[in-house]
């Protein structure tokens, strides 16, 4: 009894610093798809809504509901007496009898209801991305990846504090060049949100996939000077290299963010209307005028555009440069080894635990 509550102890250790593929026999039926039980069974209830129609009284809809609602359960009912279980129990594993029907049960219904193929493939497709996301999500430990950086980032917040202001003289000079830049803003102020926003997400995407290819040969040195237990299966080195990548998109996000604020400052003090027209540059579709000490400053959403472009560069440079950078690497990649070891010979005691009670 101690031994299992001793294992159970290791478990939640790798779930928490999110590392679940720690776990052996860590299994997508057991236990990734199984814990997202409450959000499968809402779903799949909420699709009976794919029976209605709005062109139909509310009391046909009503009906349909309700007739949807007991095929649901009915072929839920009907798996569960096939795989051995009470009619009325929710699955206790999820393999791929139980995945097929929460994909396609529902998309029968506006099928059966209004002969609507399409929609047929449109739920369909929608619940087959979302098991897709679950399984991401909880099979690499996402979750317990963020909860554990929010969790240290609100109890350390004066470190990642003191991370921004170390950074700041090297990224305002980086960033400075490009903020006093006429083209710059022209490009920026110009540009839509929608831009704006896809270009925020193509560099989070860029800097990504730098991380995702640096990050293996970093965790594989990690392992080398920790030396304990067993290697790690390639899918354990994944689940380690997203764990990061997240932890330094946190990092990477307070920079950033400290560095938008900053322009979004030091623009409305030092950017006045007059340099607007000097460059020929609008507000933009809004704008305020804040009076400070006899001086006249403009927040404007031109000048909230090019904050956060500037921000996004330098979001991008922070990340490569943790990796890059001697003195940033050092810094991050020191605490992190620290902590790998520690995972790591916890995780040669879990699996000893497990070798003496097998």
């Amino acid at each position: 009894m101690g031994t299992s509550a001793e294992l159970a102890r290791f478990e939640q250790r790798f779930r928490r610093a999110g590392l679940p593929l720690f776990i052996e026999d860590f299994s997508p039926t057991h236990d990734i798809f199984t814990r997202a039980t409450p959000l499968l069974v809402l779903v799949f209830l909420a699709e009976v809504l794919g029976a209605t129609s709005l062109q139909w009284p509310v009391w046909v809809n009503v009906l349909a509901a309700l007739g949807a609602m007991l095929v649901l359960i009915a072929g839920f009912g009907l798996l569960n007496g096939f795989r051995g279980r009470p009619f009325w129990s929710l699955p206790t594993r999820f393999g791929v009898p139980e995945l097929a029907v929460f994909v396609l049960l529902p998309a029968l219904l506006p099928v059966v209801t209004q002969g609507q193929f399409r929609q047929f493939f449109g739920v369909a497709i929608g619940n087959l991305l979302l098991v897709g996301v679950v399984y991401v999500v909880i099979g690499y430990g996402l979750i317990g990846t963020i909860f554990w950086s929010l969790r240290r980032l609100a109890s350390e917040l004066a470190n990642s504090v003191a991370s921004l202001v170390r950074a700041l003289p090297l990224l305002l000079v980086f960033s400075l060049v490009l903020f006093v830049n006429t083209e710059m803003w022209q490009v920026f102020a110009g540009m839509p949100v929608a831009f704006i926003v896809v270009s925020v997400v193509a560099f989070t995407v860029l800097s990504t996939l730098f991380l995702l290819i640096r990050l293996p040969r970093e965790v594989d040195a990690i392992e080398r000077d920790a030396g304990s237990g067993p290697p790690l299966r390639r899918i354990q080195r994944m689940n380690i290299s997203i764990s990061l990548v997240i932890r330094q998109w946190m990092q990477a996000l307070v920079v950033s963010a400290g560095v938008g604020l900053f322009f979004v400052a030091f623009g409305m003090l030092a950017i006045s209307e007059h340099i607007y027209e000097l460059w020929g540059i609008t507000p933009g579709s809004w704008s305020y005028r804040i009076d400070l000490l006899d001086h006249q400053m403009l927040i404007s959403e031109a000048l909230v555009k090019v904050a956060i472009g500037i921000a996004n560069f330098t979001g991008l440079y922070y990340s490569i440069a943790l990796l890059t950078d001697s003195t940033y690497r050092t810094e991050f990649l020191d605490h992190v080894s620290t902590e790998l070891r520690e995972l790591f010979a916890a995780r040669a005691e879990y699996l000893e635990l497990r070798r003496t009670t097998a």
